[in-house]
């Protein structure tokens, strides 16, 4: 297993030309690095609770670093029939889900009618991917504007395989997803790294420049959800442990906030992606910096699928 993020900070500095991130011990940043009161508050919550864990009466507190609220995405990728669409529709429609956490689900584009005219409008849809501009004659792509008239309110945009299997590099992306928001469609912004490029403590550097390259062309950083997918942990069964998931969305989150705006690292939810399932959601769900899941296979599943939205029910403490 690749050594922890941690050791990677005392490394060559990258060449990128934005802030260092700070020191991380493991599972929490070291005592000088503070993201916002917020970050410290909670932070002091915990530990008043592990202090008088009979103090009654009790009431739910959310373990959140940022300020938005838990997200699940569910990415269907290239899998399905009408049948087995129907079905898992069907699972859906019919599971009970908790109703602070917001829930979007990617069919394949043939398949996006399908699921908007019989999906719980409890659910919302999102498109796998989408072109830098207007429609035209760009064979094969599909435009904002349609994605928009079927009644997708998302997007994917920066997933691995669209940058390592199709080719799809920081600037083209940047443009898609600046595009996509000019139009009000909301973009889940996917950011990782390469097993070899973990092993050779370049995480922070590869992470780093993805995202500066969504910061370079964002008009806003309204309606962007930043998706976490270690490469190497997607569709493997390889998952990240929760503390190196947490180690790297706390260092995203200080990235924000030295590059963007303390507000938008408050503000925007950072959710982890790669091989989650319903047997380890609620573990990473735990963690203050994991706002919620971007999940591929297990969303094929509709009652684990609902398992894993419900794990927000692991991030309330008792206060």
């Amino acid at each position: 297993m690749a050594a922890s993020l941690a050791s990677q900070l005392s490394g060559p500095k990258s060449a990128i030309s934005f802030s260092s991130p700070p020191h991380f011990s493991g599972l929490r940043p070291s005592s000088n690095f503070k993201l916002d009161n917020t970050h410290s508050f909670f932070q002091n919550v915990d530990s008043h609770l592990r202090l008088s864990p009979s103090h009654k009466p009790c009431r739910p507190v959310v373990s959140m670093a940022g300020s938005g609220k838990f997200f699940v995405g569910g990415n269907w990728k290239c899998n399905g029939t009408k049948d087995s669409i129907s079905k898992l529709v069907s699972d859906l429609n019919s599971a009970k889900l908790e109703s602070d956490v917001d829930v979007v689900v990617a069919p394949p584009f043939l398949y996006i009618d399908q699921v908007k005219s019989s999906l719980t409008d409890r659910i919302e849809i999102s498109g796998q991917n989408c072109w830098t501009g207007k429609g035209g004659a760009f064979t094969g792509e599909i435009s904002v504007e349609q994605l928009k008239d079927v009644g997708c309110k998302w997007v994917i945009l920066g997933h691995s395989e669209r940058r390592h299997v199709i080719g799809e590099n920081d600037e083209f992306i940047g443009k898609k997803a600046a595009y996509a928001l000019s139009q009000n469609v909301g973009v889940i912004a996917c950011i990782g790294e390469l097993l070899e490029e973990r092993e050779a403590g370049k995480t922070f550097d590869v992470c780093f420049k993805q995202l500066k390259a969504f910061a370079d062309a964002l008009p806003s950083w309204d309606d962007v959800v930043i998706a976490y997918e270690p490469v190497w942990a997607i569709g493997t069964g390889k998952v990240a442990s929760p503390e190196q998931a947490q180690e790297v969305h706390a260092a995203v989150r200080d990235w924000l906030s030295k590059n963007v705006s303390a507000e938008v690292a408050s503000k925007t939810r950072i959710i982890y992606g790669g091989s989650v399932n319903g047997g380890n959601s609620s573990d990473l769900a735990k963690k203050e910096d994991i706002d919620g899941f971007l999940v591929g296979g297990a969303s094929l599943k509709g009652p684990e699928f609902a398992t894993i939205i419900n794990s927000v029910t692991s991030k309330k403490v008792a206060a």
